[in-house]
């Protein structure tokens, strides 16, 4: 297994992986990725498994969470794993590289999880590797719904976490 920074080239084998398996990730989300790692907001970690892709993982610097950004804690984001890859350790060598580096400019990692089914095996993940809840409950687009609100459920619908690098 190999895990290094994205690459040019990658943007189009990346989204063509996922539409492979039946998700809309657009090439174009990927050139972003590129050009923002270029200008150094964001880092990008991608894993090769048998000289295959396998996953990714984005670090933002400047995390668009308000209380992450207040305290100036790095946030990873777009954390995917294709699913013939899971169960395979992919996952967690891109978290343990994406905290290495985190390590170097912050004592605080942050990650926001989606609250449905589909992110069980990522919230699992998360709190066996130290996370925990940032104690502000819900989040939903930087904003937090108040009791009795009616919401739609979504990928924006999510829990922020922290974990403390040093």
């Amino acid at each position: 297994m190999m895990i290094r920074k994205l690459k040019k080239e990658d943007c189009q084998i990346i989204s063509d992986a996922f539409k492979e398996q039946g998700w809309d990730k657009p090439v174009e989300q990927y050139q972003t990725y590129f050009q923002e790692q270029n200008e150094m907001l964001r880092d990008v970690l991608v894993a090769e498994y048998k000289d295959e892709f396998a996953g990714y993982l984005t670090i933002v610097w400047n995390s668009q969470y308000p209380p992450f950004k207040k305290r100036q804690i790095p946030e990873v984001v777009d954390f995917s794993v294709l699913k013939k890859f899971h169960r395979q350790g992919i996952g967690s060598k891109l978290m343990d590289d994406a905290e290495k580096m985190i390590s170097i400019k912050s004592d605080l990692a942050g990650i926001g999880v989606g609250l449905f089914s589909d992110y069980g095996n990522a919230q699992r993940l998360y709190v066996k590797r130290g996370y925990i809840p940032d104690g502000l409950g819900i989040s939903q687009k930087g904003r937090f719904p108040k009791f009795g609100e009616t919401i739609t459920v979504d990928d924006d619908l999510a829990l922020y976490f922290t974990k403390q690098l040093k």
